[in-house]
């Protein structure tokens, strides 16, 4: 079984040697001894929707969508541990099932539990940590074949460095969750100016249990959202069928069409920003978290996004957008600003420090280079990190210094894995290689 292997956003391919579908923790562990034996390297994948190259495949492939199982789920704990190839999008209605929910998701369903976690995906409060920060035990498959469990007690530098682990460390099959009463989000979205947004950033990142914000460049209008967390029991007012037929076709079908149209016609880019930034509607809903976390985006994108210390995101916002003046970039798409709390996990963007996550996007068909390379230089200069999953082009040398464990990082990695079993080339840039991959001399 052999394919061409392309992410979501279709910047990234590959064309392994081997494509398996393991059904099982052994099958991975014999997957992992073939390819050694083969002296070829090995990289698991799960629905695609990392921007980077962190999945792609040299040689063998493992496509985990068979290890999707519930291996056990106590309601009392609240510990529910799963198969590593379970998509978030099937996971959160079986937990509600049973009473149970994710404290915090990110803002696509879409991604694998291992995959969400192994990039660092988060959402979006003050108070709360990404979806790694959920994580309380992994079973993994190293280098060697073996199979070994990890947690705070076991392994604890293994569990310090996989749950952020980006693939780099051995090939996930369970993963242990600690998962919350359901509960329910009262959602509020409202059109605010910019500069009142601003303003109050810092402010309403604290008073709302849940809040971020989206400006388009253009724009002088910002989307805001806020979630207040409620009982599982909470009497629900989800959103309509008229109103999400809406929000389809502006978000989805209308707003490709619009952005197919500034391709074609650069000038028309900042107008149309303008008008989506007007088309974004104030509404207030009620329903299950997961529901609410989580959104469909059916227009293709390219998308970058680096956490700085919470304190500069005003100035850092700021900064951006003198640029984007400055020079006319068209860009279509917004600024998507969110929050987080501080965490321990070593290769973790919020390690050690609360903070404010900027992301940015580009319609998939127009340039992007240009406004990228900016916006990652102006939140570089900030301390910035950028997510595991989106796009950058730093590299070992310049990400050493914004990570306290970076180098505790490598050589748990080097002690595991010397000679780049679960290396690729984005791993060879960001990490540096494995001292004794053979032609791959070590960084």
């Amino acid at each position: 079984m052999s394919s061409i292997w392309r992410n979501w956003a279709g910047n990234e391919e590959a064309r392994p040697r081997r494509v398996l579908r393991p059904a099982s923790t052994a099958d991975v562990a014999v997957a992992v001894k073939e390819a050694v034996r083969d002296g070829l390297r090995v990289k698991a994948v799960g629905a695609g929707h990392s921007f980077t190259g962190a999945a792609v495949a040299p040689d063998v492939q493992l496509r985990l969508d068979l290890l999707d199982e519930v291996t056990s789920i106590d309601a009392e704990s609240g510990l529910v541990t799963v198969g590593a190839g379970m998509p978030l999008w099937k996971l959160n209605p079986l937990l509600a099932a049973h009473g149970l929910a994710m404290e915090i998701l990110g803002d696509i369903d879409r991604q694998t539990i291992s995959g969400a976690i192994s990039t660092g995906t988060h959402g979006s409060g003050a108070a709360f940590g990404g979806i790694a920060t959920q994580v309380r035990a992994l079973e993994l498959v190293l280098a060697d074949g073996s199979v070994v469990t990890c947690s705070a007690l076991v392994r604890p530098e293994l569990f310090a460095a996989a749950r952020i682990g980006l693939g780099a460390l051995g090939v996930i099959t369970r993963v242990t969750l600690q998962c919350v009463p359901l509960f329910a989000l009262h959602a509020r979205d409202a059109a605010a100016p910019v500069e009142e947004t601003l303003e109050r950033a810092q402010e309403l990142a604290d008073a709302e249990d849940h809040f971020e914000f989206f400006w388009f460049p253009h724009s002088t209008t910002t989307l805001t959202r806020r979630f207040r967390r409620l009982p599982g029991d909470a009497p629900l007012a989800p959103i309509g069928a008229f109103s999400q037929r809406l929000d389809e076709t502006v978000t989805g079908l209308g707003f490709e069409a619009l952005n197919r149209l500034g391709t074609r016609v650069p000038a028309l880019v900042p107008p149309i920003a303008r008008f989506a930034a007007r088309a974004m509607s104030s509404r207030e809903w009620t329903d299950h978290s997961y529901k609410v976390f989580a959104s469909v985006r059916d227009v293709r994108f390219h998308e970058g996004e680096f956490a700085i210390p919470r304190e500069h995101a005003v100035d850092a916002l700021r900064e951006i957008k003198r640029w984007v003046d400055a020079q006319g970039e068209r860009v279509s798409f917004p600024l998507e600003v969110r929050f987080a709390a501080a965490d321990d996990i070593w290769l973790s963007t919020a390690q050690g420090r609360a903070s404010c996550y900027i992301a940015f996007h580009q319609y998939h068909r127009m340039p992007y280079e240009r406004y990228f390379r900016a916006c990652q230089d102006i939140l570089g200069g900030y301390g910035g990190r950028p997510h595991w999953g989106k796009m950058h082009d730093l590299d070992a040398a310049e990400l050493r210094a914004r990570y306290e464990h970076f180098d505790d990082f490598v050589a748990l990695r080097d002690a595991h894995d010397p000679t780049g079993v679960f290396a690729n080339p984005y791993l060879d840039r960001v990490l540096g290689r494995a001292p004794e991959a053979p032609g791959r001399p070590a960084a």
